[in-house]
């Protein structure tokens, strides 16, 4: 059994759906970031850093992993699946894996903060952003038009934790106009029965986009 903190977040997502795909038993924590849950003693034995997701592997002498990353990794070394054990192959998804956590997740992050949610709109900054997370895309559509998947032709667990970000463009206001090979990859993995299921583990808020913004407009300006 594994022990899932998280909340309806990209980071967050990435962890259900693996947990899917992978066909582990789960519980769901479902962390209220609002109400600042992650700052909570209890979480923070488990994440330090006080952010999700987080997860418990109780078959493994309760021990805990943070980071979205580090997570996958460990969930893919623990099951045998979607990380290969070829050396070159296996360093081709941990590349493309680092990418996004380098690269995809916090250029979309920081186009959010400046587009979406601070109240003060600053062209320059919301520019670079989209303009970053653009050119991450045709890096990938450029990857996506000799190869099915991120890594090559098999989906690995560099494809579970950027399709989570990638799939809200539009959220970010980024364009994804000429990047064919990434909207297929986009839809393809949007129709895989565990992406389905994970994308709504935990599920989405039922606020309109101007009242989540709002709502964690107030959040990241505290």
């Amino acid at each position: 059994m594994i022990d899932l903190y998280t909340a309806a977040t990209p980071n967050g997502h990435k962890i259900s759906i693996a947990l899917e795909e992978m066909g582990l038993e789960y519980r769901v924590h479902h962390l209220d970031l609002m109400m600042g849950e992650q700052k909570n003693p209890e979480f923070l034995a488990i994440n330090p850093n006080g952010r999700i997701p987080a997860i418990i592997d109780r078959d493994n002498n309760d021990f805990a992993v943070f980071e979205s990353g580090a997570i996958l990794i460990y969930l893919a070394e623990k099951t045998g699946k979607f990380l290969p054990a070829n050396p070159n192959k296996r360093s081709t998804t941990l590349q493309w894996l680092m990418f996004q956590m380098g690269g995809v997740g916090p250029m979309m992050g920081q186009a959010n903060v400046f587009y979406r949610y601070l109240p003060e709109k600053i062209p320059t900054a919301i520019e670079r952003y989209q303009n970053e997370s653009r050119r991450l895309f045709e890096v990938m559509n450029n990857q996506l038009s000799d190869n099915r998947y991120l890594a090559g032709n098999d989906y690995t667990i560099a494809d579970m934790s950027t399709w989570p970000w990638v799939r809200i463009f539009e959220w970010s206001g980024v364009d994804i106009s000429g990047l064919d090979h990434l909207e297929r990859w986009i839809n393809e993995i949007a129709a895989r029965p565990a992406v389905q299921v994970g994308i709504v583990t935990p599920p989405s808020s039922d606020l309109t986009d101007e009242e989540l913004a709002e709502k964690i407009r107030k959040m990241v300006t505290k």
